[in-house]
């Protein structure tokens, strides 16, 4: 064993003896198991062709109810667009001047919000199906994701209401103490964290408990509040005086900003997995393999299951013929659905039927995970 690979083994040991060490990378290790990178960017993208035709709607609701109030209306405005601290005063410019006609810019802005919101949230649903592992067989079909689809849309116009009347009292009081300012910040942060859970809760399947999916809303609203205050920051102490040339650092501005949002989301959900089903902690190097990597590999093999006749058997070689690569595993590593560990290599047994989706070598006995296909 050369030295890189001795310090690798030793990192591997350290973070699978420490709990917050171990989820943390267990939740980086199933972001790449799930390709979770892809899912974000579809996300990021629904969420691009969302986000304009819902603020369309806001400034023409606004421009036709508050016509005569335009000082309300701008400060409404202001509170909204200061959800981006980094591209509010570009993204009020350039939404701005779509509401010249309010009669069209109702309907378009109507009809682009259902378009693109309908698939962020086809979108979204896919991912936490991905996300949690949902066999092909127990997903929703077409209706039920619509239905989902609605109440998501529902949602994502009540959080945009919500957070705009927070912000607008938050700006109204400007000269306050500093406890009424703590008291503001915890209700916003509980806001945040209520609008994430209910948002994990339409979007993930339903046979997932509610309680397993307060942690991921939990550190979801924490990082949009870190987000929040450090583009604030960043637009008062750094790039006060600093201008935005064109509409390509505009818009890649604004996909970056998304980008993050969907990342922090995802890797929230991934979060939400590991501790409901203790997925840790994982190996880096492989093998032998703990018993949280051999339930994401079953996991991953019984989501390709299409229909209901269909039996998935996963199955695994605990003995290798080169010793140099033979590391015991403790006996909870080796359980994994109460199967007890596999026993020394022996001759296989000629009355024991074989699945055909498992291979036996003659010098192994492999471990094998039989999932209920119900």
């Amino acid at each position: 064993m050369n030295r890189i690979e001795s310090a690798v083994r030793a990192a591997d040991r350290f973070q699978q003896r420490r709990t917050v060490a171990g989820v943390a990378f267990a939740v980086v290790k199933k972001y790449g198991d799930d390709a979770a990178g892809n899912l974000s960017s579809v996300l990021s993208f629904s969420g691009f062709l969302t986000l304009f035709p819902l603020l369309l709607l806001l400034v023409t609701v606004l421009g036709l109810v508050l016509s005569s109030h335009p000082h309300l209306r701008n400060e409404i405005l202001s509170s909204t667009f200061s959800q981006f601290p980094l591209l509010g005063s570009e993204l009020r410019n350039n939404v701005h001047v779509l509401h010249r006609s309010s009669l069209i810019g109702l309907i378009v802005s109507i009809v682009l919000l259902a378009y693109g919101s309908l698939g962020l949230a086809q979108n979204g649903i896919y991912a936490m199906e991905q996300i949690w592992n949902l066999p092909g067989v127990a997903r929703s079909n077409f209706l039920k994701r619509m239905g989902r689809s609605a109440e998501f849309i529902a949602l994502l116009g009540l959080g945009l209401i919500v957070s705009t009347f927070l912000s607008a009292v938050a700006t109204n009081t400007a000269s306050r103490p500093f406890v009424v300012d703590a008291a503001a910040a915890l209700v916003s942060f509980a806001v945040s964290c209520g609008q994430f859970l209910a948002a994990y809760r339409v979007l993930t399947p339903p046979v997932v408990r509610t309680k397993a999916l307060v942690p991921g809303a939990v550190v979801a609203g924490v990082g949009w509040s870190v987000l929040q205050t450090l583009g604030t920051y960043l637009v008062g102490h750094t790039l006060r005086n600093a201008a935005v040339y064109g509409v390509f650092a505009f818009v890649l501005g604004l996909v970056f900003w998304i980008s993050l949002v969907t990342r922090l989301v995802v890797y929230s959900s991934e979060l939400n997995v590991v501790l409901s089903r203790r997925l840790w902690p994982r190996s880096i190097v492989q093998p032998p393999l703990t018993r949280a990597d051999r339930e994401v590999l079953v996991a991953q093999a019984e989501q390709n299951r299409r229909r209901p006749e269909q039996h998935v058997t996963v199955s695994f070689d605990d003995f290798f013929a080169d010793p140099a690569h033979h590391d015991k595993q403790s006996d909870e590593d080796q359980q994994v659905n109460g199967e007890s560990s596999p026993s020394p290599p022996s001759v296989p047994d000629p009355d024991r039927p074989k699945s055909p989706t498992s291979s036996e070598p003659s010098s192994s006995r492999p471990t094998t995970f039989l999932r209920d296909p119900g």
